[in-house]
């Protein structure tokens, strides 16, 4: 059962104005650590960083919160399963809604897509519930 859907296209060259103008300040209040490392690798940071940033927004949108209600920027990281394959990590705020739209005796499976096409980088984020 499909409990929440969100996409998000989001800038790339908004994004490498942030990066220019707030640098860290900005790396370290929207991006977790794990997201940091892996976007400063990349030959182009800013499409990497950009992704991240919609995967967020699609994951607060499929959350049915944005960002408020106790929901934060770093409550939300993309992490990648054993496969490659990429999906959402979510602690603090985010987790609990989370929960709360979880029905009892399910779990919920976050699905993850992103891709870029400079200039800009998108997300879709669907959230399953799947029984125990």
């Amino acid at each position: 059962m499909i409990i929440g859907i969100g996409s998000d296209l989001s800038d790339i060259r908004r994004i490498q104005a942030s990066l220019d103008r707030f640098g860290d300040r900005f790396r370290h209040r929207v991006f977790t650590e794990l997201e940091r490392t892996r976007s400063d690798r990349k030959a182009d940071a800013a499409a990497s960083y950009a992704k991240r940033f919609a995967a967020k927004e699609a994951c607060a949108k499929a959350l049915g919160t944005g960002m408020r209600r106790g929901v934060f920027w770093r409550d939300m990281g993309v992490v990648n399963m054993r496969s490659g394959q990429p999906t959402m990590a979510l602690t603090g705020g985010a987790l609990k809604r989370l929960e709360e739209i979880t029905p009892p005796g399910m779990k919920a499976q976050i699905h993850l897509s992103l891709t870029d096409d400079h200039p800009y980088a998108q997300a879709f984020v669907i959230i399953e519930a799947l029984p125990v």
